[in-house]
């Protein structure tokens, strides 16, 4: 178990949105809930939500750091508080 996270902390983030209906997350690191509504998870670039309707995640990965999420995708938000290392402004000041 610890090797799949540290394979999932190498990958570099990324999100690949279709349409509105299919979004692929990589670089995925944990989920911590999901819901129709809401799917939150942690990412190699921070804790990622997406909110919408219908929405049911339809592969997910850990090894892989990747999930498949398909439904009705109204929103995506990034919580930066959560991100590790914080922006390359404040790693620059330290």
């Amino acid at each position: 178990m610890r090797e799949q996270t540290n394979n999932a902390a190498l990958m570099p983030h990324s999100l690949e949105l279709t349409e509105r209906k299919k979004a692929v997350v990589r670089g995925v690191q944990a989920v911590d809930s999901f819901n129709e509504q809401m799917v939150t998870l942690v990412t190699t670039g921070g804790a990622l939500t997406l909110l919408g309707s219908g929405l049911h995640v339809s592969h997910l990965s850990l090894e892989e750091g990747q999930l498949l999420v398909e439904g009705e995708i109204a929103a995506l938000e990034y919580d930066s508080a959560r991100r590790a290392g914080g922006s390359w402004l404040s790693r620059l000041t330290r």
